[in-house]
């Protein structure tokens, strides 16, 4: 299903968020179980669905990365549940310097210095692959396609980094 037309908005990465949760009230009061309530079990039934669907598609379209990812799916390019790894070497590397700065965190002097270097680090890198990822899916064409599949499998990685970091944080402040 196309959550875009869904919410009748224009397949883009960038949206109005404004708009986007407008719409999804709007069609929220539209297909609500309340409203069908006195209607046959099979009338529920698809109410009920139809909720969820809503609700799913909004939770898609609010959030960039799944975003990205629904419009690739739309592309026809299927990023759930896939095995592919990245050949961006240079990725790799900063992968296991990270990952050499998470392991050294508890051994620091002041282990929230490099906590909030790490944070800023992961932000600033986020924030570029963001820009790559907003023009490479202003493309329609294959091999931006397949780019924009390498920046939303990266930055799923960084989101597993900041959870992993928040998750050393917290051990710390414990």
């Amino acid at each position: 299903m196309n959550y875009f037309e869904l919410f009748n908005l224009a397949p883009a990465f960038d949206i109005d968020t404004a708009n986007l949760a407008e719409r999804y009230r709007d069609l929220q009061r539209a297909v609500h179980p309340d409203k069908f309530a006195h209607d046959s079990e099979q009338q529920k039934l698809l109410s009920v669905q139809r909720t969820a669907q809503i609700n799913d598609a909004y939770q898609t379209l609010k959030n960039p990365l799944r975003r990205a990812e629904h419009m690739l799916s739309l592309r026809g390019i299927e990023l759930s549940h896939e095995t592919t790894t990245l050949k961006d070497t240079a990725f790799l590397m900063q992968q296991m310097e990270w990952r050499e700065l998470l392991d050294d965190i508890n051994h620091a002097t002041d282990p929230q210095d490099l906590i909030d270097e790490l944070y800023d680090s992961f932000a600033t890198y986020e924030k570029s692959l963001f820009s790559s990822l907003k023009e490479l899916l202003n493309s329609d064409e294959q091999e931006a396609n397949n780019q924009a599949a390498d920046q939303i499998r990266k930055l799923k990685f960084m989101a597993k980094l900041q959870v992993e970091l928040t998750r050393i944080e917290d051990a710390l402040l414990d």
